[in-house]
């Protein structure tokens, strides 16, 4: 795809085992389909910045590009706090992205391309360990996992945390028999992403124009400071009200079309934002730990809340859309899953009603 090419992502529903690593998915919920198999993001960095809880996975886009060796393969790995009291308004420090590649020729894939009408003999349905690598997943998440049960050391989790939320869960009375039969409550439904190209609307033009405003004042007539203060204060609300109502109509208008998306996707391109409030300037968004500039990638539409089943009443998971930047050369880092960068936008309390009206 060009640079600025926008595709859009929609949830369908599949086979569980194209949802796996060898399938090199894009996909929401269930645990991660880990695309490098050694050096797994540890529990530290898996963590929530807020609360110290582990974070449950969001989405993964796999995001390959073309010609370039050291990215044949290479996935998005995009996690979130699942504690409603850590979405504070425009507050990032919830969610973290995550990035893995590799090139063609490795040691955990095939280099011609899999199968696509049948699931590989080698498939572990309880996901608890990568064959490859023989590294070991938590049971509840999907993310490395080390320490096992103490009863069967059958089971293993990530830390104490889900440990305990398993035992509560259905651990306690399976301990010792079959194997688990349900699924984990801590992660999200499962859907595959499938994607296709935005259609081109040559309409698409924001009303752009600046205002300006020219006043003349008698010596006989001066409104005093408190009065002049009040009055630019006023006007000033005005104006970015009608700026914010401004970039949210776009921002309808540009999704009509295609309701039901749930990402946007545009390397080198630039993110659709819902408000004119909290858009980051260049010195916002850090470089690369290998000094590059980090640049668009792709956002997390709000419509995917609709599918996550986290809706309720008072404090709840909640953005305007994430927006994900990324190294803009896609280095090879030393670490196998590279933390890259997030921005999280959220909606106003009157832009909230507009967007949940059918």
């Amino acid at each position: 795809m060009s640079s600025l090419e926008v595709v859009l992502g929609f949830l369908d529903d599949a086979e569980s085992w194209r949802l796996r690593s060898p399938q090199f998915p894009s996909k929401v919920g269930g645990k991660p389909a880990w695309l490098c198999q050694r050096d797994l993001p540890s529990l530290d960095r898996l963590e929530c910045e807020t609360c110290r809880l582990p974070m449950a996975f969001l989405l993964q886009v796999y995001a390959p590009i073309s010609g370039q060796d050291r990215s044949f393969h290479r996935t998005l790995f995009v996690f979130c706090c699942k504690t409603p009291q850590c979405y504070t308004h425009n507050d990032s420090r919830s969610m973290k992205v995550f990035r893995s590649q590799l090139p063609r020729r490795n040691e955990f894939y095939s280099y011609d391309p899999p199968p696509e009408d049948e699931p590989p003999s080698d498939l572990d349905p309880d996901q608890s360990v990568l064959p490859a690598s023989g590294v070991k997943l938590c049971w509840v998440c999907g993310c490395p996992g080390n320490k096992a049960c103490s009863r069967c050391h059958a089971v293993t989790y990530c830390g104490k945390h889900h440990q305990t939320l398993h035992w509560q869960h259905t651990h306690k009375k399976d301990c010792g028999g079959c194997k688990e039969t349900v699924d984990s409550p801590f992660v999200f439904p499962e859907f595959e992403l499938l994607t296709e190209p935005e259609e081109e609307d040559d309409n698409d033009k924001g009303d752009e124009g600046d205002s300006e405003m020219a006043v003349t004042q008698t010596s006989a007539d001066t409104p005093s400071l408190a009065e002049m203060l009040a009055e630019t204060d006023l006007e000033e609300m005005a104006m970015h009200e009608t700026e914010d109502n401004k970039v949210f109509q776009r921002f309808k208008k540009k999704i009509a079309p295609e309701p039901q998306q749930v990402l946007r996707y545009s390397r080198g391109g630039s993110p659709l934002w819902v408000s004119s409030q909290h858009i980051p300037s260049d010195t916002d968004i850090p470089a690369c730990t290998c000094g590059a500039k980090r640049t668009f990638e792709f956002q997390v539409m709000p419509q995917l809340l609709n599918s996550l089943h986290v809706d309720s009443t008072g404090v709840s998971i909640d953005w305007g859309t994430l927006a994900i930047f990324t190294c803009s050369v896609s280095c090879n880092n030393s670490d196998q899953y590279c933390l890259e960068f997030v921005w999280k936008q959220d909606f106003s309390t009157e832009q909230q009603t507009q967007i949940k009206q059918p």
